[in-house]
């Protein structure tokens, strides 16, 4: 659940959104590549530096209306309850995105959404970034599943598989979504094509990185009986 914001909080808000509303009608009308940031500056009313102190690059104009969700997959991993794996956490984290229509899932009709979406099909610049969002997302799922004493190696690769299995769900859904389907129809095939996924990721896993029940204890790494070389 989201927390309440302050007042300077929903201001920062509001003035994000009117900066990314701005740079998307100037990227639609003429294409990313022919539009300044001084340009959207012009179209909000404010300074290029106050742009740049909402936004770091000028992609982030159009893709900073998910930049908050970079975080969320570790912080699923991170708060998961005892007898849970990771598998678990990005499981549930899934199925509740796909509850809610969530954008990051793809099951959004929402207008702003897809305009989004084809200008990033239709931008190599935002694909490049998109790529980035997606790469720091890994990165950080990769890094809580190492606070938990497994190796770099094992946690790289269960966050590779699992965030990747997100964004090949999430693809999926907002391609139909954006042939016309609505995300209620597209929602039953969604959820049974997560269910798959996950189960056959779980068969790979197995117990990896299970947290011990309450009341147990042990070593929250141990589990699956996987063995490998330390890495650095």
């Amino acid at each position: 659940m989201d927390k309440p914001q302050s007042l300077r909080e929903r201001k920062k808000r509001a003035t994000r959104v009117t900066l990314g509303l701005a740079a998307l009608d100037l990227f639609e009308e003429r294409g990313f590549d022919n539009v300044s940031v001084a340009e959207v500056a012009d179209a909000a009313d404010v300074s290029k530096k106050t742009v740049f102190n909402y936004f770091e690059v000028k992609e982030d104009l159009v893709l900073g209306f998910g930049a908050h969700h970079i975080g969320e997959p570790a912080e699923a991993v991170r708060s998961r309850k005892p007898g849970q794996t990771p598998l678990d956490a990005m499981r549930d984290y899934v199925m509740t995105a796909l509850e809610e229509r969530q954008p990051l899932l793809g099951l959004s009709d929402d207008p702003i959404v897809k305009r989004v979406l084809k200008l990033v099909r239709a931008t190599p610049a935002l694909q490049v970034r998109h790529m980035e969002y997606m790469e720091m997302t890994r990165a950080r799922l990769a890094e809580a599943l190492v606070e938990e004493k497994g190796s770099r190696l094992t946690a790289r690769l269960v966050a590779t598989q699992l965030y990747s299995t997100q964004q090949v769900l999430a693809a999926e859904n907002a391609r139909r979504v954006l042939e016309g389907e609505s995300p209620d129809d597209v929602y039953p095939d969604a959820v049974a094509n997560a269910r798959h996924a996950f189960d056959w990721l779980e068969r790979g896993f197995g117990d990896l990185l299970r947290r011990p029940p309450e009341g147990e204890r042990g070593n929250p790494a141990e589990g699956g009986g996987v063995s490998e070389a330390p890495v650095p």
